[in-house]
């Protein structure tokens, strides 16, 4: 935990006093290096975006010093939404892109990926797999292999690439949560 938190950055949110914070939080992932809530999206001119200071992708690691890593994204929500009558909000972030890049190594065609995958969204991990040293994250949402945009391209030809892929496998992959966010497929709850 030190490690990270010497990474993290303070982020001081100023705000009035019953106004929320402005954020849609989603879950980091099962297989994330550090399980916490992500910034998904912030509200038009509420005070995350007036700040100037957050991103989207940044980890919460805590909110006025109460940790947010390894909660369940309800209680992480719970905690940023008791902060509604505070003036003053101080945040540590680690900063992330929204988008993870991942490598996955396959020497031969009968080697297994390691991993399953339903419209896009990966949904089971083999421990110790290619896949899972690669960076793959269960719960995200596939939008590039190979440098290919995925987006939008039915399951069974996002199978027939990855059945077919073979030697360095590049995929770019974000929380499943987010991408229905961003493709406008869920309206985001701010807190």
């Amino acid at each position: 935990m030190v490690f990270f938190l010497n990474l993290s950055i303070g982020v001081f949110i100023e705000k009035e006093k019953g106004e929320i914070l402005g954020l849609a939080i989603v879950e980091s992932g099962w297989g994330s290096i550090l399980p916490t809530a992500i910034i998904a999206n912030m509200m038009h001119g509420g005070p995350a975006e007036r700040s100037g200071r957050l991103n989207t992708g940044d980890q919460i690691m805590s909110v006025n010093g109460t940790s947010l890593v390894g909660l369940p994204l309800s209680s992480c929500q719970n905690i940023i939404k008791d902060l509604k009558n505070q003036t003053r909000v101080q945040m540590n972030v680690v900063r992330c892109p929204p988008v993870t890049t991942v490598l996955i190594r396959r020497p031969a065609l009968r080697l297994q990926l390691g991993f399953s995958v339903q419209n896009g969204i990966i949904c089971s991990l083999v421990r110790g797999g290619i896949a899972e040293r690669g960076g793959v994250r269960v719960g995200h949402h596939i939008i590039e292999i190979n440098g290919q945009s995925v987006v939008a391209t039915p399951h069974e030809k996002i199978v027939h690439i990855l059945s077919n892929a073979v030697g360095k496998i590049h995929m770019k992959t974000m929380p499943a949560a987010m991408y229905r966010l961003l493709t406008a497929q869920e309206q985001p709850l701010y807190i």
